[in-house]
């Protein structure tokens, strides 16, 4: 099973990108991202056309979370992040597609800071600490994927940048992310890809996409050992995201219901190459 998470950043905007993507990667399981979208303007005609099912969250303007899934509708297990009822942003949706509870997250970007807008996302990161640490309490097949506005290391920025003031490279954001990691999650992309550039995200100014100066936002991490991929192409079509879709494969065990296997994807869908200069 081909599980996916895209930051669109806008759905109806993207929507012809998004479309050809899926029918290219045929991916079984996409989770999206800042759909900016209300409810009402999820453009789900097309997507079922597609060969999509799908659950999702709106927000008009910004944020908003879906979860598609090929040949099948997600079952929905929550529309929100659990720990305040008073937050209202489109941020977490999770729901059960073939036996796998699949998670798809926008966290706080945090910027500007220091400020109310850093310690909302740092606020936000600890509700999902808890709620992560229970469902690997819960020893179901989880796959946390999204776009987690953090920067793990240095190792997954372009060397020699200037962004060491930005919200997604704060130390705090970063001890949170390694605390998420530390209840037993793995890293999908880095068990694969230990070292070396895996970016996924190159912001649309200063020439970024072009000169390869990316960062590594989007994660999957998963309760099962996998394997990951970044599929770079997408992201230099006309009117792309500034970020590319993340996937990983899913193949489960022989005699078992649940769990995976470390499985290499096809080499031209794997971690981008360094740009030649």
């Amino acid at each position: 099973m081909r599980i996916a998470t895209f930051n669109i950043n806008n759905i109806n905007k993207r929507l012809a990108n998004l479309l050809d993507w899926l029918a290219t990667a045929e991916p079984d399981v996409v989770c999206l991202q800042e759909l900016k979208a209300e409810d009402r303007a999820f453009p789900l005609a097309a997507i079922e056309a597609a060969g999509y099912g799908a659950v999702w969250r709106g927000q008009r303007t910004w944020n908003g979370v879906a979860i598609l899934a090929r040949g099948a509708t997600p079952v929905i297990t929550r529309r929100a992040l659990p720990g305040d009822p008073s937050d209202d942003q489109a941020r977490y949706i999770e729901a059960a597609v073939n036996g796998v509870l699949i998670a798809s997250i926008y966290l706080p970007n945090g910027n500007p800071q220091p400020g109310p807008k850093l310690a909302y996302k740092l606020a936000w990161f600890e509700r999902l600490i808890d709620h992560a640490a229970e469902l690997m309490a819960a020893g179901v097949p989880v796959v946390l994927a999204g776009d987690y506005n953090v920067v793990p290391t240095e190792a997954d920025i372009w060397p020699g940048h200037h962004e060491q003031d930005n919200a997604l490279l704060q130390p705090e954001a970063r001890a949170a992310f390694q605390r998420l990691l530390d209840q037993g999650w793995t890293d999908a992309l880095r068990a694969l890809q230990s070292e070396g550039p895996l970016w996924t995200f190159w912001g649309h100014l200063r020439h970024r996409w072009p000169n390869d100066k990316g960062m590594r936002l989007d994660h999957l991490l998963l309760s099962p050992d996998l394997a990951g991929g970044v599929s770079r192409t997408a992201r230099g079509g006309e009117g792309a995201s500034d970020h590319a879709p993340t996937w990983i494969d899913l193949q489960p065990k022989a005699g078992r219901k649940a769990g995976a296997t470390l499985r290499r994807a096809p080499p031209s869908c794997g971690p981008p190459r360094p740009v030649q200069r």
